[in-house]
């Protein structure tokens, strides 16, 4: 019984340590952000969802897919952005299919996952305008071709995505021309870059 109360007690302080460490400012390639560490992950549950599909050409589908994702196990009290937060993700990913019966198959669906923009709670608009999403979806393709034709891997393996940090600088000037006003470039919101 008394190991039982120990347990609970130091789970407890352990999910206070993991919501303090959450919301505290971190640092990755000169930006701030808050919420999950770089290198951590998350487990969810799908609900049975919804998906759908049309073709479009011999080898083109465009779909759809609705479903409420549940963690799996709680998230330490304290942690995480207030109810009604929204995110926009763009996700690139292969999805591998074995037919089973004529009503059947297995699905895997292996890929990477960015962050577009964010909503947060008490807000009506994005943290960013559409077109800035669309040139930070232009810049996140741009760089996966990059990366796909410098090292052709298996094509079922998601692109390298090791984390290796920059070596850290510091903020640059950035000097107006004609006599405007010197300005410093400003960090990003840190929760724009922050985790679900």
């Amino acid at each position: 019984m008394a190991t039982t109360k120990k347990n609970k007690k130091q789970q407890k302080e352990a999910d206070k340590d993991l919501s303090k460490t959450y919301n505290e400012f971190k640092e990755f390639e000169g930006h701030q952000y808050t919420g999950m560490k770089i290198g951590r992950s998350h487990k969810w549950y799908y609900d049975q969802g919804e998906w759908k599909e049309t073709k479009v050409t011999p080898d083109l589908w465009t779909i759809s897919y609705a479903v409420t994702k549940r963690r799996a196990g709680k998230a330490p009290e304290g942690s995480g952005v207030p109810v009604g937060t929204e995110y926009h993700w763009y996700i690139l990913a292969h999805q591998n299919v074995r037919k089973l019966d004529a009503n059947s198959y297995t699905t895997t669906l292996t890929g990477l996952k960015y962050k577009l923009a964010h909503k947060r709670a008490d807000k009506d608009k994005w943290n960013i305008s559409e077109k800035a999403q669309r040139k930070r979806l232009i810049k996140i393709l741009k760089d996966l071709i990059v990366q796909l034709e410098k090292a052709p891997a298996n094509l079922n393996e998601a692109p390298d995505t090791k984390v290796v940090p920059k070596p850290k600088s510091a903020p640059v000037k950035r000097t107006a021309v004609k006599g405007k006003k010197k300005t410093a470039r400003s960090k990003k919101d840190p929760v724009e870059m922050r985790n679900m």
